[in-house]
């Protein structure tokens, strides 16, 4: 059952930040939004690890990715937000990134880049062959160049769905971070000739200035 956000954390006092010697305009900014966001108080509360544990429930609860037993792969899964809330749909996941991460319970945790070319079996190995579903929540670090950076996030996605071509089993499903216009061009003609239904939406957690978006494709056609 989804986790809701609770009146009382939206009803919560606003806590304003003030500028220090040490402490820019923005990053007053930012910390002022994480105290006074009703998602983080009730991440904190639920033990998950980013506010970006609702994105998933609401994703799920809408298109309803996740099943019980089914074999996911989570792509850039730190800190692992996303990896709990599979686990406590019943799925069997293996969480990836190529940084450290710490262990979730009841998932594989991997230290590894998925686009080396070895990832795919290392991890079909760990989940006893092709999976259900890839997540990918991965973002690539903003430059402030609008363009340039919706060219890096693309360039992001198009290398999950590459992946997730390698890996996924007839009938799976992806589920990636995109931005602005969400997966266009040469990506969303790739999406549609690989998978039944592409579909975009933004999920009430994800803040209403954020540009992101995520692009929800079921039903994989398998490997040519």
């Amino acid at each position: 059952m989804a986790k809701k956000v609770s009146h009382g954390a939206r009803r919560m006092m606003t806590v304003r930040v003030k500028t220090a010697k040490k402490r820019s305009t923005s990053s007053a900014a930012w910390l002022a939004r994480q105290l006074n966001d009703p998602y983080v108080a009730e991440a904190r509360r639920l033990g998950y690890r980013s506010r970006a544990a609702f994105k998933l429930i609401e994703l799920d609860d809408r298109f309803h990715v996740l099943k019980k037993g089914a074999k996911v792969v989570d792509l850039g899964a730190a800190p692992g937000g996303w990896t709990q809330i599979a686990i406590a749909r019943g799925a069997h996941v293996v969480a990836a990134d190529i940084l450290p991460m710490e262990s979730v319970p009841g998932a594989v945790v991997m230290e590894l880049d998925f686009m080396d070319d070895a990832a795919p079996d290392l991890i079909k190995a760990k989940l006893g062959g092709k999976v259900d579903v890839v997540l990918s929540d991965m973002a690539a670090p903003t430059t402030g160049h609008a363009a340039t950076d919706h060219l890096r996030i693309v360039a992001m996605a198009d290398a999950a769905h590459l992946f997730a071509t390698e890996i996924l089993a007839p009938g799976g499903s992806f589920l990636a971070k995109v931005f602005q216009g969400g997966a266009t061009g040469e990506l969303l003609v790739a999406l549609k000739r690989d998978f039944t239904t592409v579909r975009h939406a933004k999920p009430p957690a994800s803040r209403a200035e954020s540009a992101e978006i995520y692009v929800v494709a079921q039903g994989f056609k398998g490997r040519a």
